[in-house]
């Protein structure tokens, strides 16, 4: 599937801000993410498994809220990470 990644993580995926990601849930996802990608799944998952609160993850342009949300080989995935700052 296809992952949109925001411009603020795209450090860890050498600058591509489209990349690719397989699973059957959004954790899955996220840890292939993690293994192609080491440390970005900590930017948006946090210690206790959950989406960290600034971050949304969208499949097929609606939003998810659980790591276990299944998926399917021909999602897309967008994760956006609110700014802030003074």
């Amino acid at each position: 599937m296809n992952v949109l990644i925001p411009s603020n993580l795209a450090d860890y995926t050498g600058h591509e801000h489209r990349v690719t990601a397989s699973g059957a849930t959004l954790a899955e996802a996220l840890a292939d993410l993690d293994r192609r990608y080491p440390g970005i799944r900590f930017r948006i998952v946090s210690e206790q498994d959950r989406i960290r609160r600034h971050v949304k993850i969208f499949v097929n342009r609606e939003q998810a809220k659980r790591l276990d949300a299944p998926l399917a080989a021909r999602d897309e995935i967008m994760i956006v990470c609110a700014l802030s700052g003074g």
